[in-house]
């Protein structure tokens, strides 16, 4: 028997529940820790990004109108699809991150209790945050917590799993949509999850993956008047400052990149829900 060809596959954008290829027709060569090649990825354009912000805007009023307790469902449903592709993401972060297969195991599962973590906090979050206020007068005070729209993401560059379902569940959970930009060296399982996310029950366009340079993509996204957010988790010193700059256009609520390396298998707290949640106060009249 004559020796098989390897099948070299090109990834592609997630885009609105779909999977195009970049505008442009770009794409670079994703290679292993090793420097050993392992596939072709698109390399998204700022015609790209504009595409999945319209994406996440048209997404928004049904996925924030829709029940905590829904929202919290369709993560649980993510988790339990990507914990049935737990080889194929051990796979890729072991090529991606030079670890062990017995690691790269344990990084799954922390990120699939991750997803569990926040899909549990989905009708829980309002609770916290929301307050029947103390006043002097004939009415009721009461504040909630709202989603603040469209979250433009700039993904960890360590851990290509566990970070990068660190900084997407906090924002989707809440109610918000947004656009990914996956870790340029390791964005195989950025788009892996994209295709769990695309048979999983998320409605099209809530999370968009652009794969490709951070600092080509973000400053378009942070600059862009209809983000109303942007999560710069993944950008250095230099991008932060440039996205900081653009997104104050239209005052973007903007959460900077850490100063210390994140362990995005630590108990990550409501921070991270809480800096993309807005509250809304309405008063009641009460009595004759």
């Amino acid at each position: 028997m004559s020796e098989r060809l390897a099948v070299r596959k090109t990834y592609k954008l997630f885009i609105g529940g779909a999977f195009p290829r970049s505008e442009s027709g770009r794409s670079y060569v994703v290679t292993s820790s090793k420097g050993d090649f392992l596939a072709n990825a698109s390399r998204a354009s700022r015609k790209d990004a504009r595409d999945a912000v319209s994406a996440a805007r048209k997404a928004f009023p049904g996925w924030s109108g829709a029940t905590a307790y829904n929202r919290g469902q369709v993560l649980y449903r993510v988790a339990e699809m990507l914990e049935g592709r737990r080889a194929q993401f051990a796979a890729e972060i072991a090529d991606a991150e030079g670890v062990g297969a017995r690691k790269a195991g344990e990084l799954v599962d922390a990120a699939v209790d991750r997803l569990v973590w926040y899909a549990g906090w989905s009708d829980k979050i309002g609770a916290v945050l929301g307050s029947a206020n103390p006043v002097a007068g004939p009415y009721f005070n009461l504040s909630s917590p709202e989603p603040t729209g469209v979250v433009a993401v700039v993904a960890p560059p360590l851990g290509s799993l566990a970070g990068l379902v660190g900084v997407i569940a906090p924002v989707i959970v809440t109610g918000n949509t947004c656009v990914v930009i996956a870790p340029e060296r390791a964005p195989l399982p950025s788009i892996t999850l994209a295709e769990v996310l695309a048979t999983s029950d998320v409605p099209g366009g809530v999370v968009n993956i652009l794969t490709g340079s951070a600092a080509e993509i973000a400053p378009w996204l942070a600059g862009h008047m209809d983000v109303n957010a942007v999560d710069l988790a993944g950008a250095d010193p230099d991008l932060a400052v440039t996205c900081e700059e653009l997104a104050a256009e239209n005052l973007k609520r903007v959460v900077r990149p850490p100063v210390a390396p994140v362990d995005w298998l630590a108990d990550p707290g409501t921070d991270r829900m809480t800096a993309f949640l807005e509250t809304k106060t309405v008063w009641h009249p009460i009595g004759t």
